[in-house]
C-alpha cells in the first residue's frame, strides 16, 4: 500500500469516525442506558442525552484512524498473490487486526462515555478524574476483552458482507460502486451484523459500569452473560437491539459512505 493511500485511509477513517459518532450520540445514549443494570429511568432517562460527548468527541478521530489504517493495509498485504475464494477471509483477518488496534484507543473514551451516559450530573472531567483515583490507568481498559470480543464477531459479519453487497452491486451495473451504493451497503452490513452482536454489547456495557470489586468488574464475559440471562432472560441479552440496530444501521450508511467519498477525494 502507497504512502499516499495510507494516509488517505487515516484521514477519511478519522472524519468518518467523527461524523458517525456525533450524528448519532444520542441514541447510543438510550441503548446505553437501556442495558445499563439500573435500569433506563434511574439511568437518566431522556435526560443529559449528550451526557459523555466530550469523551466521544476526542476518541472518534484517532479510534477510526486507527481502525481504517490497520484494515486498509492488512487488506492490502493478504490481497497481494491470494486466490479470489480467500477474499472474504482476507476481509475478515483485516477487520478483525483493526479492532484489535482501535480498541486501544476507544475503550477509555467508551469507559468514560458510558459512565457518564448513565450519570448525567456528573462533568466527563470528574468521571475521569474519579475513575483514574480509584482504579488507576486499568480502569480505562475496564472491558478490553469484552470490546474487543465484541467488536471481533461484529467486524466479521459486518465488513465481509458490506464488501460483498458492494462487489454484488457493482457486477450488476457493470461498474464501481458510488460512495451512497457504499453507503446503502454499509448500512444494511451494519444492522445485521448489530442484531446478532447485541448480547456481547449487553456483557460489556455491564462491565464498564460495574462498581470496583464486583463480579462484573472482573471483565468475565461469560459470566456477565450468565447473570444476565438467570436474572432477565433473552429480553436482558437482547436490550437496547432496536437503538443499537438503527444507530448502527444509520451509522453504517453515514459512516462507510463518508469513508468511502473522502476517500475518493483524498486520492
Amino acid at each position: 500500500m502507497e504512502p499516499r493511500e495510507s494516509w488517505a485511509a487515516l484521514a477519511a477513517g478519522g472524519v468518518a469516525g467523527v461524523c458517525v459518532d456525533l450524528i448519532l450520540f444520542p441514541l447510543d445514549t438510550v441503548k446505553t442506558r437501556l442495558q445499563s443494570p439500573q435500569g433506563f429511568r434511574k439511568a437518566g432517562g431522556f435526560r443529559g442525552i449528550y451526557a459523555g460527548v466530550p469523551s466521544t468527541a476526542i476518541g472518534s478521530f484517532p479510534n477510526a484512524a486507527a481502525f481504517f489504517i490497520t484494515y486498509e493495509n492488512v487488506k492490502s498485504v493478504l490481497h497481494h498473490g491470494s486466490a479470489s475464494y480467500l477474499t472474504p477471509a482476507t476481509h475478515m483477518v483485516a477487520a478483525s487486526l483493526g479492532e484489535v488496534v482501535a480498541c486501544l484507543i476507544r475503550v477509555p473514551s467508551e469507559v468514560i462515555k458510558q459512565r457518564a451516559q448513565v450519570s448525567p450530573s456528573s462533568s466527563t472531567l470528574r468521571i475521569l478524574s474519579h475513575t483514574l483515583y480509584h482504579e488507576g490507568i486499568q480502569g480505562l481498559y475496564r472491558g478490553y476483552k469484552s470490546t474487543v470480543l465484541r467488536e471481533i464477531p461484529f467486524s466479521l459479519v459486518q465488513f465481509p458482507l458490506w464488501e460483498s453487497l458492494k462487489d454484488l452491486w457493482s457486477w450488476k451495473q457493470g461498474h464501481v460502486v458510488d460512495s451512497w451504493q457504499s453507503a446503502v451497503c454499509g448500512a444494511f452490513a451494519g444492522g445485521f451484523a448489530a442484531a446478532v452482536t447485541t448480547p456481547l454489547d449487553v456483557a460489556k456495557t455491564r462491565i464498564m459500569l460495574a462498581k470496583a470489586g464486583s463480579s462484573n468488574a472482573s471483565g468475565n464475559v461469560l459470566a456477565a452473560l450468565g447473570g444476565i440471562w438467570r436474572t432477565q432472560g433473552l429480553s436482558g441479552l437482547f436490550a437496547g437491539v432496536v437503538p443499537r440496530m438503527a444507530a448502527i444501521s444509520l451509522g453504517g450508511f453515514i459512516f462507510l459512505g463518508t469513508y468511502e467519498k473522502t476517500r475518493q477525494l483524498l486520492l
